[in-house]
């Protein structure tokens, strides 16, 4: 009897441990807390742990099938570059499949929006052989296409990333450059750029699972560039003033005058062109621009021979390109 006492325990027991194994792999070990706990990684900043999460990285195969290189920026997979992500986690729905896969159903409010997401899990090598262990079947990475229109740098959080970082030859001198990242998803992303002479309107971009998602951030000119500009253009139209004759060469005004010239004419400038600047396809350009220079100098008529003082407004128009130098100064080119 004690001999089936014994038995009958151990056959308890090892029930018991079979309940508690069942209920942590349904649990703690299940599919939808492993769906938890990588949403949980990306709302508490840890991207490096959602990353890492089985089933997250992408193959070749998986590159290829987007159309994406093998060098692909992961750049974005670190902390501080979210700018929010899930919250208000609640797992809806965990259906299994004969084959073992599972659909976990999850409900997530992402910036001001509430979201639904389907993650599709099968199941790996247990842990310890007895332990639950799932990966994603299709990674819920997503890729976000960044053009950046006129300036090859922009910001997403606290992140400086160069699109030309991978580039070549004459693809680095683009004024306007593309590069895809990967990025981990859901999460919201705010694109933008600002430095003293350019500045891109912050862009925020909401990135679901798997998804694909263009992005444009706007770099242009600052007050400051206008400025800098216009005190070239000042410096450059007072070098013309300083030549004493009639077509002050490589400049846009001059003065055609029949009557005989007798003193060196004398230029200023009444109205320099007001700087402006817009996006060209490869430069930042200005349009023709008025102003108006002046001319004085002395004239004897070959009519009448009576000498008399030309003063003389003459209006001319300057039309500009403006790039800026990978030292940060600025190169004018007049057009």
């Amino acid at each position: 009897m004690a001999v089936a006492g014994w038995a009958g325990l151990a056959i308890l027991l090892v029930g018991a441990f079979l309940a508690a194994l069942g209920a942590l792999n349904q649990t703690i070990y299940g599919a939808s807390s492993f769906v938890e706990r990588y949403l949980g990684a990306i709302a508490r900043d840890d991207l490096a742990a959602a990353a890492s999460t089985p089933g997250v990285a992408l193959d070749e195969a998986d590159l290829t099938a987007l159309g994406l290189p093998g060098d692909v920026s992961t750049a974005m997979f670190r902390s501080n570059v979210v700018e929010d992500g899930p919250e208000d986690l609640r797992i809806i729905s965990d259906v299994a499949a004969d084959d073992g896969t599972h659909a976990v159903t999850a409900s997530y409010r992402l910036g001001a929006a509430i979201a639904e997401t389907t993650f599709q899990v099968r199941p790996i090598e247990p842990l310890y052989g007895v332990l639950s262990r799932w990966e994603f079947a299709v990674s819920p990475v997503a890729v976000i296409d960044v053009t950046a229109a006129h300036n090859p740098l922009f910001t997403v959080g606290s992140l400086t990333l160069d699109t030309r970082a991978k580039k070549t030859g004459d693809d680095l001198a683009a004024f306007i450059q593309a590069a895809p990242y990967l990025a981990i998803a859901p999460a919201v992303y705010e694109f933008g750029y600002t430095s003293t002479l350019l500045e891109a309107v912050p862009v925020e971009a909401v990135v679901q699972p798997s998804s694909r998602v263009p992005v444009t951030v706007d770099a242009q000119p600052t007050a400051t560039f206008v400025e800098r500009v216009q005190v070239q253009v000042d410096e450059y139209l007072q070098g013309c003033t300083t030549q004493p004759v009639l077509q002050p060469a490589g400049c846009p005004f001059g003065v055609e005058i029949d009557d005989r010239v007798l003193s060196d004419p004398v230029w200023s400038i009444v109205t320099s062109p007001v700087v402006t600047l817009t996006a060209g396809e490869t430069a930042f350009e200005m349009p023709p621009t008025e102003g108006i220079a002046h001319v004085s100098v002395e004239v004897r008529s070959l009519f009448d021979g009576d000498v008399s003082q030309l003063e003389e407004d003459r209006p001319f128009t300057l039309a500009l390109s403006a790039t800026i130098r990978p030292d940060g100064s600025i190169a004018i080119q007049l057009v």
